[in-house]
């Protein structure tokens, strides 16, 4: 076997142009495949992690019920047991409570509807980093009845920093809940539509306001492993009676989820067609390679050399072409993704938007994950071999004095 591993070697460099146009198709398969799904993972996972951080979390804990009907009336009991069996559950790192429900906001003669998100500043700070969107004014403080809104809803209802709104609307079991709160802060978010409907109070503010007292409509959960999400949710369930529901941020965040699924499938078409290019392009150098050896083939078969030996030395080009190609293909794609990944391109106009409405950052970066690599190395070492099916098919089967006359 090592004789034709050297055989295969000093075959490779008896015509340099050869070998060099085969390990270039290589090269750039690997090359342009490694780039495209690089800045496609690498968006995805942006995506994913901006809008879990900045919204729902990985995982989302509710009463049975809740999610089909959002009213103040579907809250559970935060209770010292029920978080210390979330809390202790293998993956889970932050813990986030929340009352959510919605209000008529007021302030002399403007209203509208907001959404009200009640929850505990420290925690809401470690977890969305809450406190940076504040433009104007400050975070909550120790007073209480203070409010921190929306840019946008702000300008609506013509109220800054120092100014009262007023909240009206159901408490829990059908108590009216009303209430004047001292605006402590404007808050801006990259999604247009949080800075027009937001308005965030302390969790305690707002288990008061709705008289729901010690009531959750939600925990929110991060989680320090996302590839574990699923099992993570089978454990909680497990743990939880059945007067609780446990749901993934891709149930809660379907649009985002087929956004990237759709995106996905493209991309996967788009590859494709990169492969088939490449695969032509490879069987195409491996057959000229070929034909341009009829005669040697044909001289070594006359002189005793078995067809089989033959084809093992070709299988052993093949390896050689491909690792070359390959090896290049990744020395020279991961300095540019690994300065992307560092250095992530922004974007700008509709692409830009679309990634905000998605409570995602405006930027492009690339994925570094090792499974991209040896995904596409993978992917590759095989159209290489399936190119050297057909001169393996020539070897077993050619006539030696139709290749002594070239034919």
């Amino acid at each position: 076997m090592e004789q034709y591993i050297q055989i295969a070697w000093r075959n490779l460099w008896r015509n340099k142009r050869r070998t060099l146009i085969t390990v270039a198709s290589v090269f750039f398969a690997i090359f342009l495949s490694l780039l495209m799904r690089s800045m496609q993972i690498g968006s995805y996972d942006m995506m994913e992690h901006d809008a879990v951080k900045n919204s729902t979390g990985y995982l989302q804990i509710h009463a049975k019920g809740y999610w089909d009907d959002k009213t103040i009336n579907n809250t559970f009991e935060k209770d010292s047991s029920f978080i210390n069996k979330v809390r202790n559950t293998a993956n889970v790192t932050t813990l986030t409570p929340r009352l959510e429900s919605f209000a008529l906001a007021s302030s002399g003669n403007m209203t509208k509807g907001v959404a009200v998100i009640g929850t505990d500043p420290r925690i809401e700070n470690n977890m969305t980093g809450l406190k940076k969107r504040v433009i104007r004014g400050s975070y909550f403080s120790s007073d209480s009845m203070e409010v921190l809104l929306g840019v946008s809803l702000a300008k609506y209802l013509k109220v800054d920093t120092g100014d009262t709104l007023v909240l009206l609307s159901q408490g829990y079991h059908g108590i009216t809940a009303a209430g004047e709160f001292f605006i402590k802060g404007i808050l801006e978010f990259p999604a247009q539509n949080m800075n027009s409907e937001l308005a965030y109070l302390t969790l305690k503010d707002a288990q008061y306001f709705y008289a729901a007292p010690n009531r959750l409509t939600s925990l929110s959960l991060m989680i320090e492993d996302p590839d574990e999400l699923e099992e993570t949710k089978e454990t909680l369930q497990e743990k939880l009676s059945e007067d609780y529901e446990v749901m993934t941020w891709k149930q809660m965040m379907v649009a985002l989820v087929q956004s990237i699924e759709s995106d996905n499938i493209s991309g996967m078409f788009m590859l494709g067609i990169l492969y088939m290019v490449v695969a032509f392009g490879i069987f195409g150098t491996m057959l000229m390679m070929t034909m341009e050896r009829k005669k040697e083939f044909a001289v070594m078969v006359s002189v005793g050399m078995q067809r089989y030996k033959i084809s093992y030395i070709l299988v052993f080009e093949t390896l050689f072409i491909g690792l070359m190609g390959i090896i290049a293909g990744l020395l020279v794609s991961f300095p540019i993704i690994y300065y992307f990944h560092i250095n992530p391109i922004p974007l700008t106009g509709a692409a830009a938007q679309a990634m905000i409405d998605f409570n995602a950052r405006p930027i492009l970066p690339f994925s570094t994950d090792l499974f991209i690599f040896t995904n596409q190395a993978i992917f590759v070492v095989i159209l290489t071999f399936l190119a050297i099916i057909y001169p393996i098919f020539y070897v077993s089967k050619f006539n030696i004095l139709k290749a002594f006359h070239g034919r």
